[in-house]
C-alpha cells in the first residue's frame, strides 16, 4: 500500500514528496516494531500465557508460535511435577528408607522411612552432609570404602536398639542412594531361634550324658558285674529317658500350636468337670505333701480344644505343686468375674521376683534354673500355656511376690465363654 501511495507521489508531486513518504512510513513501521519489540521484551522477564501480548501481522504469528511453545512447556512441566509428586509419594509409602546423595554425600532427599531410621529431618537437613548426621564410624567407613554388594548392619542406638541393614546403591552423575531396612524383628527371630536351639541341645546333653556314661560302664564292665550294676544304673537311665521323653511331647505340642494348617477345634468343654478331674490329677501328684482346694463357683463352659485346654490348665497345676514347698496349699478355682470366665491357680509357693515374670512364657526361660531341673520340669510349659490361650482369646495374668506365693490366671471373654452351664 505504501508503494502505491508512493509512486502516484512521485508521478503527480515529485520524487521529493514520495521520498520524504517513504521516510515517514519507514519511520512509523520503525516504531511500531520498538514498540512490540518492547513489549516482547517486558514479557519475557516473567512469561505466562495470561500476561502474553496482542498484536497483529508478523508479531501476531511470533505470538502464536510462542503461546503453543509455552502451552507444551506448562503441560510438560505439569506432567513432570505430577512424575516427582508421584515419585514422593511412593516414597514415602516404600516400607524401607530412601535417601538421595549428591556426589559430595549431600543429602538432596529422604523420605519419612528414612527420616525415622536415621533420625533426619528432610526440610532441615536438606544438603547436609550425611555423615555429619550419622555419627557412626562403620557407616562413614562403608561410605568411602565404596564397596556396596554387600549391606551393612547398623545399630541403631539413639532409636531404641533399631538394627538396620543399610544397601548403598551408585548410579548417574556420582550419585548415590541409600536403602535402609529395618531388621530389628529378623535380628530378634534368628536370635530366638539360636537360643532354642542351644536351648534343646542342652536340655537334651545331661539325659544323654548320663545315658551314654551307664551304658559304657555296662559294656565295659565284667559279665558277673552287670547285674549289679544294672539294679543301680536301671531307675536313673529311665528318669532321664522319661526326661528327654517329656521334652520331646512339649516341642511337639508347641510345634502343633503354632503350626498354620492346626485350626481350634470347636467343641464346648465343661470346665468345672474338666478342673474337678485336674484337680485329682493334683492330688496324686502332690502324694500328700500339700494342702490342695478346690473352688468351682462358675457354672459357665468354654468353646474350644479341651485337650488343648487340659494342657494348659494342667501346666499351672504341675508348676503350683512344683514350686510350692512341703505343707503350703494349692488352690484351683473355676471362677466368673467382671464379665470374664477365669481359671486360676493359687499356691503359697516360693514366688517370683516382678522382674521375671514378663519373660515366664519364654521358651526354657527359668527363674532358677536347678530348682527346675531337679522338680523335672522342660522349660516348655509357661511357652505352651501362653500358645492355647492364644489360641482360645484367652489371656494369661501373673501376680506374685517373692515368699507370699503366686497366681496364675488364664482368662476369657468374648464368645469363647459359654454362660449358664451349657457345656
Amino acid at each position: 500500500m505504501a508503494v502505491v501511495v508512493a509512486s502516484l507521489l512521485w508521478f503527480t508531486a515529485g520524487p521529493a514528496w514520495a521520498w520524504s513518504f517513504i521516510a515517514l512510513s519507514l519511520a512509523v513501521l520503525l516504531m511500531h516494531h520498538l514498540r512490540e519489540l518492547a513489549a516482547l521484551t517486558k514479557w519475557l522477564r516473567s512469561p505466562s500465557i495470561e500476561s502474553m501480548p496482542s498484536a497483529a501481522g508478523a508479531w501476531d504469528d511470533a505470538y502464536a508460535g510462542l503461546y503453543r511453545l509455552l502451552r507444551r512447556q506448562r503441560q510438560s512441566t505439569s506432567r513432570l511435577s505430577a512424575t516427582v509428586e508421584d515419585f514422593r509419594r511412593a516414597g514415602a509409602a516404600m516400607p524401607d528408607g530412601l535417601v538421595i546423595l549428591a556426589e559430595d554425600d549431600r543429602i538432596e532427599w529422604c523420605n519419612p522411612k528414612a527420616e525415622q531410621h536415621f533420625g533426619l529431618d528432610e526440610q532441615r537437613d536438606h544438603h547436609q552432609s550425611i555423615t555429619y548426621l550419622v555419627r557412626q564410624p562403620q557407616f562413614a567407613e562403608y561410605l568411602q570404602a565404596a564397596r556396596y554388594e554387600e549391606p551393612l548392619v547398623l545399630r541403631q542406638a539413639r532409636t531404641g536398639d533399631r538394627i538396620l541393614a543399610v544397601q548403598l546403591v551408585p548410579y548417574g552423575d556420582r550419585q548415590k542412594l541409600i536403602i535402609s531396612r529395618d531388621i530389628t524383628d529378623l535380628e530378634r527371630v534368628e536370635t530366638m531361634r539360636r537360643d532354642f536351639i542351644a536351648n534343646v541341645s542342652h536340655e537334651l546333653r545331661t539325659p544323654l550324658t548320663v545315658l551314654c556314661g551307664f551304658l559304657e560302664t555296662l559294656t565295659d564292665a565284667e559279665p558277673g558285674d552287670r547285674i549289679a550294676l544294672l539294679g543301680r544304673s536301671l531307675p536313673l537311665m529311665l528318669t532321664q529317658a522319661q526326661r528327654m521323653e517329656r521334652l520331646v511331647a512339649d516341642l511337639l505340642a508347641l510345634s502343633r500350636l503354632e503350626s498354620a494348617n492346626n485350626p481350634v477345634c470347636e467343641e464346648r468343654v465343661n470346665v468345672a468337670a474338666l478342673a474337678r478331674a485336674l484337680y485329682q490329677d493334683a492330688v496324686a501328684l502332690s502324694a500328700g505333701r500339700h494342702r490342695l482346694l478346690l473352688e468351682t463357683t462358675s457354672t459357665a463352659g468354654l468353646l474350644g480344644s479341651e485337650d488343648e485346654l487340659r494342657s494348659a490348665f494342667s501346666n499351672l497345676i504341675s508348676n503350683a505343686v512344683r514350686y510350692t514347698p512341703d505343707g503350703g496349699t494349692i488352690t484351683v478355682i473355676w471362677e466368673e468375674k467382671n464379665g470374664e470366665a477365669v481359671f486360676s491357680v493359687r499356691d503359697t509357693g516360693i514366688g517370683i521376683d516382678p522382674q521375671h515374670v514378663p519373660r515366664l512364657t519364654e521358651r526354657f526361660y527359668r527363674v532358677d534354673r536347678s530348682r527346675s531341673r531337679e522338680t523335672g520340669g522342660t522349660g516348655l510349659g509357661l511357652a505352651i500355656v501362653k500358645h492355647v490361650l492364644h489360641r482360645h482369646q484367652g489371656l494369661l495374668e501373673v501376680s506374685s511376690e517373692p515368699g507370699r506365693g503366686s497366681v496364675f490366671s488364664a482368662v476369657f471373654r468374648g464368645p469363647r465363654v459359654i454362660k449358664g452351664g451349657d457345656s
